[in-house]
């Protein structure tokens, strides 16, 4: 480990001296490539003294949905395959000078590979090649100046210090012993290999990553990045500094392997936030195995082993960090991207297990894995409005959610419950085309939200944490989160909240309206298809039911397929709990009170639901909603975020091996709600499944907006009815315990529902 201002300086200085060889308006007009793992940070810190220039690195992570612009083979390397993935394909096409840098230039064969690999494609009159060290053999120099003879182009090279390397007789026998004399007992200090570390031994670090600056040089790092990343360092490197232990006076920034320059420029700036006081070091882990002797002549003293944290695309293996154990550090800020803080990372034997074993602090910095949008169609301009947002639309922040919605807020739409149960059971109306009045809760029903709220907050941060781990698992590592408005909305914020949490990820949201018997907003698809990959999407909803609206999801996609011929969205909706056993993800499939399922537009941003009428909503138009500002004093969705949100820290632990438990298990869904359904309508004398609500959200969707009829109770469901019993209680309708039901309780909607029939109150019951 090495101070962070040297090594940067270091880089920074060799940028310089290209940018005297070539002259500034060849200078201007230079692109540097640097080489994984090894030469990532350095590449990117010699491109910051040269030019700035625009910097990529090659790398050996594929990365879906990025086209390759190149690639070659490092022949001495432990990984040999080069790819090169800018995000912009011009950025390698021009013909300015290209410069390369590698940590050594041994033998030169990596360069003239790439060279050759990108002089077939984008010919150039000039390369610099850039190395700390040049250990090249006379024979190999002149293999390089061939080679640029024959191309006819330019080709210099700027180094710190030159050298070669003789090895005495019998030198590959000498290692062979050396290494099987130490191996085994120098690698890592002797004894069990370590347990998860101890409570509160290893910290997270919520880095405020700056927006749409990548990560580092995969896919192109601009001018433009690099002033966004500038104005946030000293922020970030602030919160870092804040969260150290009292009294830390020697601190390890540890990058992870091609992750060097985030971490190098986080510990520099981090250097000069702390001043003199405190001893900040940099270095990174890697790849590469290499012998470690603790004897005071040899470079490698320590060094820990741990499995592979990133699904690496050549397989499991192992990585190591050097001189880290014995290095007398007070805390590690271990810095890695969000695509290896996966549960190997957080495994008893992963990184900051074994960095625990050895430093009595351990600080987690998790960078968001930069991915680049794939190119849309930009030949049809879309007509259609950008999102609603708060304060404007809903009592959400702006960038919590946008609502593919138009605000109908001046439209009279509300008719009485029972006016509207008749209307929808005749077939005279759809249930779309108007609204419930909105159900204004008694002091005794909030009590008995605020108290579900305390005794499930847990419970809801474990689920939100582990749907969002699969989703970011399993679908893409940058999704577009779009919740069916409105019960999905309030979840997708909270998962919104997690991926920054846990990962420093900032997700795009929408919230989209879905229709049953009438399917998606076709025109909030096309928006989404103009703005995003359609692969991208992750359709969120709060719970399942019996899954009418997953099947509904499934059908409008295939209709908006065959209409627009536009594909990629995926109709797996993620949601929150899955009782129903409907979905392959999911947090929980418990059934289980989600509190935001007690209250309608009060706990769901003032949104009413949606509203499709053909006199409101034409056929460019989005579907319709409205935003209840007037009940603004009785708004309880900051309240319910908030007390998800703060235990997030708590259960991060948990969520990691639910999230492994989950990602491993089979999750094919069985549909066993819809079969329990189709038993309990003919059951009762229904004969019509859509008045059959299952689980206690549905139940309570049934209570708040429909004229229910009775409720069947799980005989010993507990305190997660109590909202539900009162009001039963408060509606008059009967509550029947049921021995073997496969919800904790289900919501059956009056068959038979007229008010000359049953009553204006719809209390009284006739069949």
């Amino acid at each position: 480990p090495q101070s962070p201002g040297v090594v940067y300086g270091h880089g920074v200085a060799l940028g310089r001296r290209v940018r005297d060889l070539l002259g500034a308006e060849e200078a201007a007009r230079a692109v540097v490539l640097g080489y994984a793992e090894t030469a990532t940070g350095l590449g990117h810190s010699v491109a910051d003294g040269l030019g700035p220039a625009p910097y990529l690195h090659s790398t050996r992570r594929p990365v879906a949905g990025v086209a390759r612009a190149g690639g070659f083979e490092e022949s001495h390397s432990h990984a040999t395959s080069h790819l090169l993935l800018p995000e912009d394909p011009a950025l390698l096409a021009g013909d300015g000078p290209l410069v390369l840098v590698d940590d050594e230039f041994s033998t030169g064969n990596t360069v003239l590979n790439t060279v050759r690999a990108l002089h077939e494609r984008y010919p150039r009159k000039r390369y610099v090649v850039v190395a700390l060290v040049d250990m090249r053999s006379p024979a190999d120099a002149g293999r390089l100046d061939d080679f640029a003879r024959e191309i006819g182009a330019r080709v210099d090279l700027v180094t710190t210090a030159s050298g070669t390397v003789r090895l005495p007789p019998g030198v590959l026998e000498k290692g062979q012993e050396l290494v099987a004399r130490h191996e085994a007992t120098a690698t890592e200090p002797t004894g069990p290999a370590p347990a998860a570390p101890p409570a509160g031994s290893v910290e997270r670090v919520r880095l405020r990553w700056p927006h749409h600056v990548p990560d580092g040089g995969r896919h192109g790092f601009t001018a433009a990045h690099r002033a966004g990343l500038e104005a946030a360092l000293p922020a970030m490197a602030a919160q870092i500094a804040e969260a150290l232990p009292a009294g830390a006076r020697r601190v390890l920034v540890l990058g992870f392997e091609e992750l060097m320059y985030a971490p190098l420029r986080l510990a520099h700036a981090l250097e000069q936030t702390v001043g003199a006081d405190v001893d900040v070091r940099y270095s990174t882990t890697t790849r590469s195995p290499v012998l470690a002797v603790d004897d005071p002549g040899y470079a490698i003293r320590t060094r820990l082993v741990f499995p592979a944290h990133d699904d690496p695309a050549d397989g499991p293996g192992e990585r190591y960090a050097y001189n880290v154990a014995g290095g007398g550090f007070d805390a590690v800020v271990a810095v890695v991207d969000s695509a290896a803080d996966t549960p190997a990372l957080h495994a008893p034997d992963g990184l900051p297990a074994r960095l625990a074993a050895h430093v009595p602090h351990v600080l987690l910095a998790v960078v968001p894995s930069y991915v680049p949008r794939p190119p849309h169609d930009t030949e049809r301009p879309s007509m259609l409005p950008e999102p609603l947002r708060g304060p404007d639309f809903s009592s959400y922040a702006p960038d919590e959610v946008g609502w593919l919605l138009q605000d109908l807020s001046d439209v009279t739409l509300e008719a009485p419950t029972e006016e509207r149960e008749e209307a929808i059971q005749s077939g005279g109306a759809h249930y779309a085309e108007s609204l419930p009045v909105e159900y204004q809760p008694s002091e005794q029903y909030q009590d008995l939200f605020h108290a579900a709220l305390e005794t499930s907050a847990a419970r809801l941060a474990r689920a939100v944490g582990a749907v969002t781990e699969i989703v970011l698992a399993e679908r893409s590592p940058r999704p577009v989160l779009v919740s069916l408005a409105r019960a999905g909305t309030p979840v997708g914020v909270l998962m919104r909240r997690w991926a920054q949490f846990r990962h420093g990820l900032d997700l795009p949201h929408y919230a989209v309206s879905i229709v049953r018997g009438r399917g998606i907003d076709a025109n909030a698809l096309r928006w989404l298809a103009d703005h995003h990959d359609p692969a991208d999407v992750v359709f969120v909803d709060g719970w399942t039911g019996k899954g009418a609206i997953t099947r509904e999801l499934a059908a409008a996609l295939r209709a908006f397929e065959a209409t627009d011929g536009i594909t990629g969205f995926d109709p797996e909706i993620a949601v929150l709990a899955d009782p129903g056993s409907c979905v392959r993800t999911y947090g929980t499939r418990d059934d289980f009170l989600i509190p935001s399922a007690c209250l309608n537009s009060t706990v769901s941003g003032l949104i009413s639901r949606t509203v499709l009428r053909a006199d409101l909503v034409g056929p460019h138009d989005f579907h319709g909603a409205k935003f209840y500002r007037e009940l603004a004093a009785a708004d309880l969705s900051p309240d319910f975020l908030d007390a998800v949100s703060a235990r997030f820290l708590d259960v991060t632990d948990t969520v990691d091996a639910q999230a492994k438990d989950l990602l491993s298990a089979d999750r094919t869904p069985t549909w066993e709600g819809w079969a329990a359904v189709e038993r309990i309508s003919e059951e009762y004398g229904i004969h019509d499944v859509n008045l059959v609500k299952p689980g206690v959200g549905e139940t309570t969707r049934v209570m708040l907006r429909r004229v229910p009829w009775k409720v069947l109770a799980r005989t010993g469901a507990g305190a997660d009815l109590d909202h539900v019993r009162l009001l039963a209680e408060q509606r008059g309708v009967p509550v029947e315990e049921v021995a073997d039901l496969p919800y904790t309780c289900v919501g059956l909607i009056h068959p038979q529902y007229t008010r000359g029939a049953t009553g204006a109150d719809g209390k009284a019951v006739t069949l």
